[in-house]
């Protein structure tokens, strides 16, 4: 099977760069940063806030309609062109509930319309209920980002998805300290889905929520490639600029092993969340979640490193894709999870074989 990209997808992953280059800059990402430190690293759940202006212009450039047929005002490409989309919005850091706003956009056909989500006018977070069972029998609450910006929240439950007014979910969510500045997290506990007092409620989409899991953890894991992406660049070009002894670092055999086993990760990862945007197999997907969630978050490590105490300083951006990339691992789909689907997936395998 060839997965290169047609002449067509690297045009889009290169307008989806400038794009993101352009209206979230490194200065707009440290505009949202230095404003939650300000305010005591957003201890109150209240800042980094989903910046309503880039959320319209993204769904302006089609992000969110990215999947959407024609006919019904979208872009009418599939799960692969969206895994670029996405690497290039890890690759900037960009905040938000990014991938379950996508989807959302697309439940329409079964029935769970989100009224603005494919033209950006609606801000959609997610909520898993069946991870909060899973849990702690449903007392240990569930993470949810940036719910203080979502007008709606998409609840997958079990088997089936449905779609709750945001300010119906805050009632029964406590804001916590997130370690990224820039994705706000609340706690949730208890009536995480069903049985609600109050407030216009869609009809439940039955059977959806596996795949919709599935999808947000294989864009979650193209963001997780992009940052993988982003800092294999900048610890080259800190290894090429920084000098000690009278030699740039990246002369050094230590500096340039670091920098290779980065590339290599990134590239393995790369291989693998493409393949799954191209299968769209659980099996695919869990392992793109495993090798993504590791580049990054390995990558980012390593770029710290590579920049020495300089990248553990405020000022420097190292250390932002390190926390995006803790948070974004926790996210749909943990590594043990992920693991569990792949030994399900080894087992049902070799009973097939006997």
């Amino acid at each position: 099977m060839d997965f290169s990209l047609t002449e067509d997808q690297r045009a889009l992953r290169a307008g989806m760069r400038e794009l993101m280059e352009r209206r979230y800059p490194r200065a707009e990402l440290r505009a949202v940063v230095d404003a939650v430190a300000a305010e005591g690293d957003g201890a109150d759940g209240a800042d980094g806030a989903v910046d309503r202006s880039v959320w319209r212009e993204l769904g302006v450039a089609g992000f969110f309609a990215l999947r959407l047929p024609e006919a019904a005002g979208g872009v009418g490409l599939g799960l692969p062109e969206a895994v670029l989309a996405f690497e290039e919005a890890g690759r900037a850091l960009l905040p938000g509930p990014l991938a379950i706003t996508q989807l959302a956009a697309g439940l329409s056909a079964v029935g769970l319309p989100v009224a603005g989500a494919a033209e950006g006018e609606a801000v959609v977070t997610g909520l898993d209920a069946a991870d909060e069972v899973r849990a702690s029998g449903g007392s240990g609450g569930v993470l949810v980002e940036h719910l203080a910006s979502a007008d709606v929240v998409l609840v997958l439950g079990d088997e089936d998805a449905e779609v709750r007014p945001a300010k119906e979910i805050m009632s029964t969510a406590e804001a916590i300290r997130s370690v990224d500045p820039a994705t706000p997290l609340h706690r949730v506990r208890g009536r995480a889905r069903g049985g609600s007092d109050g407030g216009a409620r869609s009809s439940p989409g039955r059977g959806i929520a596996a795949r919709l899991r599935r999808e947000a953890a294989l864009l979650t894991a193209a963001q997780q490639l992009g940052s993988a992406a982003r800092t294999v660049e900048m610890a080259v070009a800190h290894a090429r600029e920084r000098e000690q002894f009278g030699r740039a670092i990246g002369t050094f055999q230590a500096v340039q092993h670091l920098c290779a086993s980065m590339l290599v990760r990134a590239e393995t990862a790369r291989s693998v969340v493409y393949a799954a945007a191209v299968t769209e197999d659980p099996g695919d997907i869990a392992a793109a979640t495993l090798l993504a969630d590791e580049a990054a978050v390995r990558n980012a490590r390593d770029c710290l490193q590579v920049h020495g105490g300089m990248g553990f300083t405020w000022e420097a951006d190292v250390h932002l894709h390190l926390k995006r990339a803790w948070v974004r691992a926790e996210q749909w789909q943990t590594a043990a999870a992920a693991e569990e689907e792949l030994a399900t997936g080894l087992v049902s395998t070799g009973a097939r074989c006997l």
